[in-house]
């Protein structure tokens, strides 16, 4: 294989971005957190990508297809407004010392979980 699947690509950066959260969160966010941040990432992911397929299929939901297709062009436009979003959360702790950036933390490891989530499915297929 010559080039980086997208979806793939697309989850690393998100990884990144989420990475950059998680320091700017520990650096500039409420003393003794760092720990707190970190575990809530990794959970609240795994548990996204984890469970994300059983719901839909609990819920009888059609197939969830990955993010990025090859036929249409736009979706990798679309899609990377996911890692831009992560990064302008990851903004928000230089501007606002001092609180708890827990639920940002959450939110963006949600989004980390469904670009992980859209490249082990462009992977199956």
């Amino acid at each position: 294989m010559n080039r980086l699947e997208p979806n793939a690509l697309l989850a690393i950066s998100t990884g990144v971005a989420l990475a950059l959260l998680l320091t700017t969160a520990s650096l500039f966010g409420e003393p003794g957190n760092t720990v707190k941040y970190v575990v809530s990432a990794v959970l609240c992911a795994g548990a996204f990508v984890l469970l994300n397929g059983r719901m839909a299929r609990l819920m009888k939901r059609p197939a969830v297809q990955p993010m990025i297709h090859a036929g249409a062009p736009a979706t990798a436009i679309w899609a990377g407004l996911f890692p831009m979003i992560v990064i302008a959360m990851a903004c928000a702790p230089v501007f606002f010392l001092g609180r708890d950036f827990g639920l940002l933390i959450i939110i963006a490891a949600v989004i980390f979980g469904l670009t992980v989530d859209s490249a082990v499915r462009a992977n199956r297929t």
